[in-house]
């Protein structure tokens, strides 16, 4: 007799969203109000102090620095920052299109960017998709399917732990010390930043190389973004096992086994190989 967890799973779902909801809520409107009354406090003594100015007049310079920051333009600085759309930052936007990262700090201004844009992601984000998944073959080639973890302890647990251990410190652990050494974020910034990043969730807040007041060598967001496309492909196979794993557990939950089946399906798995299920989710 199968029990269907389907609904329990969207109520699931949808509770899971409304608890995030209230958490951030509650970390973070006070912040939100507490920076708000401080920039209003600050535009009052900005008044202040050059009488020349009136408040109408503030206001659009206010409107033209937020202007400048949605074109990519760091208010920042003067005229010989570097420009955004050198070789290797206009290598790494690319990659956060075609990852489907989309920081929202950087975006095409023209017409013609924007329109390229759209043809360049059309085709580039299931070229990446395709490339995600031959790479996480490659990767999962060294583990063994994950019906034998689950089902058979041993060899296979050992290779998994060595595989999420490994991914962790390339991927999660040493790169914030890079981070931190050369943008001046602590460790946690950075730590945050590479897993946002990777995970495509892409706030925008941090982004790497983007202060005008460090120099930084000119393959560093190239390099960068190499690291980001093997990063991707070891988190989403770590997020697909992670998923494969909560629907076993919900299906061990929720269905109760027929005995003359499983002795059926038992005698099948025996004679036939079993087939890698790990895969990059699209």
């Amino acid at each position: 007799q199968q029990i269907s967890w389907t609904p329990l799973l969207v109520l699931g779902y949808l509770f899971y969203l409304l608890l995030g909801a209230m958490v951030f809520q509650l970390l973070e409107k006070q912040a939100e109000t507490h920076f708000r009354d401080q920039f209003q406090l600050e535009k009052l003594k900005f008044l202040q102090n050059y009488t020349c100015l009136d408040r109408q007049a503030l206001e659009q310079f206010v409107q033209v620095l937020m202007e400048a920051w949605e074109k990519g333009v760091n208010p920042e600085g003067n005229s010989t920052n570097p420009s955004n759309w050198d070789f290797s930052n206009s290598f790494f936007f690319a990659g956060t299109v075609v990852t489907t990262i989309g920081y929202g700090n950087l975006s095409p201004s023209t017409v013609a960017g924007q329109i390229f844009c759209v043809f360049y992601a059309l085709f580039g984000v299931p070229l990446n998709l395709a490339f995600l998944n031959q790479l996480g073959k490659a990767l999962n080639a060294h583990l063994l399917t994950l019906e034998r973890w689950v089902q058979k302890p041993g060899r296979a647990q050992v290779q998994l732990a060595i595989f999420l251990t490994t991914g962790t410190l390339l991927f999660l652990v040493f790169p914030p010390l890079v981070f931190s050494y050369v943008e001046g974020w602590s460790y946690g910034e950075g730590f945050y930043f590479t897993f946002i990043t990777l995970s495509t969730i892409g706030f925008g807040d941090y982004v790497v190389g983007t202060n005008p007041n460090k120099h930084y060598i000119p393959v560093y967001r190239s390099l960068t973004a190499i690291w980001i496309v093997f990063g991707l492909a070891w988190l989403a196979l770590v997020f697909n096992v992670g998923a494969d794993l909560m629907e076993r557990f919900l299906q061990l939950k929720w269905h109760k086994p027929d005995l003359s089946l499983a002795e059926g399906a038992t005698t099948k798995l025996e004679d036939e190989p079993e087939q890698p299920r790990i895969h990059i989710p699209s």
